[in-house]
């Protein structure tokens, strides 16, 4: 009986199998949707329209970018949890989603619910100013704070940019009076008077860096960004090697075959003269990194942002 049971099975394997590869190897059979969970204008949402406009070019199907703003990213996040595991629903995701917000128990789904299909970018994130305070450095700032009200503007608490921020401001002494969150963190804010410094990305304060509006004091980057080579990074200064990255993610349980499929379009996109050309503009690290890698550096990002949860548990 044991015989005929095992003989039944072997025999009723490929019958399991080959739709689901089947299926795979036609994918994708309908539109694609990629969730950016951030408002339209930053580097993610030119990456990702690249990748979609790749995915059509081979595929034919219809593509569709959607921004779902909230929560630090979390509520767009939340709705790429949710979706079936079929790829027709992928996640432009930033690291604190899939790291710290996990880790401080602040959403819904752990570290289980998302499988990486590759990770393509390292944010150009700095500490920016307006060009005429009376501060150009992190020393100069911590003198300042301690004689004037100092605001700060930022993505949201729970999140690692925020967290590496306080964490500055401790390591150099520096007194924040005040800090508020927002989702877009752009130049009227600064020249408006709304916030005196504020964690951002160079690509969000492009047109007040390019006009001479604006300063950056220190960049949260692997390296110097590329369009200001005289701003120290924080790892330079505090030893502190954390960045913050995006890549697209997929419900854990997506076939491996869709996932590779959608790899393989995403590093041709990462690969094009337009990706190349918005990293010589903004000083964005724009490349491919693999599954594999992807999963790496995650773990090694949970075990480093530790000593992070000070910062990330304040509310």
């Amino acid at each position: 009986m044991k015989f005929v049971s095992h003989v039944l099975l072997a025999l009723m394997l490929p019958c399991l199998i080959f739709p689901l590869a089947a299926r795979a190897a036609d994918y994708p059979d309908g539109p694609v949707t990629f969730i950016v969970p951030w408002p339209e204008g930053d580097l993610e949402d030119h990456l990702t329209k690249l990748i979609a406009k790749e995915l059509t070019a081979e595929t034919g199907v219809a593509t569709d970018v959607k921004f779902i703003p909230g929560d630090a990213g979390a509520t767009g996040a939340a709705v790429v949890a949710e979706a079936p595991a079929d790829g027709q629903m992928i996640g432009s995701l930033v690291n604190h989603l899939l790291t710290t917000k996990v880790m401080g128990g602040e959403v819904s789904w752990n570290f289980k619910t998302f499988s990486p299909i590759g990770i393509f970018l390292d944010y150009p994130f700095v500490i920016a100013a307006r060009a005429d305070a009376p501060y150009n450095n992190l020393n100069e700032l911590a003198e300042y704070s301690h004689s004037h009200n100092l605001s700060l503007g930022h993505f949201g608490n729970g999140i690692t940019p925020t967290a590496l921020t306080f964490k500055m401001a401790d390591d150099f002494q520096i007194k924040i009076s005040s800090d508020k969150a927002y989702d877009a963190l752009e130049c009227p804010l600064l020249l408006n008077g709304s916030v005196d410094i504020m964690n951002t990305t160079t690509q969000q304060i492009f047109p007040c860096l390019e006009s001479g509006e604006a300063k950056l004091l220190v960049a949260f980057t692997s390296r110097r960004v590329s369009i200001a080579p005289d701003v120290p990074t924080l790892s330079e200064l505090t030893g502190i090697n954390l960045t913050i990255w995006n890549g697209l993610f997929v419900p854990r349980a997506t076939s491996a075959m869709t996932k590779v499929k959608i790899a393989r379009i995403a590093k041709k996109a990462m690969e094009s003269e337009e990706a190349k050309q918005l990293a010589r503009d903004t000083g964005a690290l724009i490349y491919w990194d693999d599954a594999m890698r992807s999963k790496i550096r995650i773990a090694d990002e949970i075990e480093a942002s530790r000593n992070l949860l000070k910062y990330l548990q304040r509310q």
